[in-house]
């Protein structure tokens, strides 16, 4: 009787060029998604010489701070993120100063003098949740996006898709996007 102690051996010659087609198969099917991000127009650079700094009085600036664990705090009260769209557009077309023929706020005399003077200030802990960042963002876009909407249709009787270039600049000019945005990080 013959015993013997080898173990049978597998083939693994051509498991390189197996791994070696899956992988280019992989790479060749398989889509990236496309993420847009958020659409901001940077502010032209100041020339060299000049003061390009603004003074805003303090009712025009709307003031946005995301704490460290995700709250906000707007013109420092503490607020749940579905009323910020709201009281965003409140502020913008509050209309303080009687200037603005096509706002209809409430005339405030603690709230914006027009939307030409709003200015919305977002100031971010370091730490804070990105997913909040991000939901508060689109929420001031959203806000912008609705005033245009409303002054393209009461102008032009448009929908603000349909607008031509010179009617979308005039309504991006009566409502002027204002975004000043800052982080901060609080010591322990």
């Amino acid at each position: 009787m013959r015993s013997s102690n080898k173990t049978p051996a597998i083939n693994a010659g051509s498991t390189a060029d197996i791994a070696f087609l899956l992988l280019i198969f992989f790479l060749v099917t398989t889509t990236l998604s496309n993420d847009k991000g958020i659409v901001r127009g940077l502010p032209e650079p100041c020339p060299v010489g000049a003061d390009c700094t603004t003074e805003h009085i303090e009712r025009n600036v709307f003031r946005i701070v995301v704490g460290a664990e995700g709250d906000l705090l707007v013109n420092r009260e503490i607020m749940p993120l579905s009323d910020l769209q709201h009281h965003i557009k409140e502020f913008v077309q509050n209309n303080g100063d009687g200037s603005c023929l096509y706002c209809f706020g409430k005339g405030s005399n603690a709230s914006s003098d027009n939307p030409k003077e709003a200015v919305l200030s977002l100031t971010t802990h370091r730490k804070a949740p990105y997913s909040v960042f991000i939901a508060v963002q689109d929420e001031i876009t959203a806000a912008y996006s609705e005033l245009r909407s409303m002054y393209a249709l009461r102008t032009f009787q448009k929908e603000s898709g349909t607008l031509s270039e010179a009617e979308m600049e005039k309504t991006k000019n009566a409502f002027p996007f204002k975004l000043v945005e800052a982080t901060f990080e609080t010591r322990e």
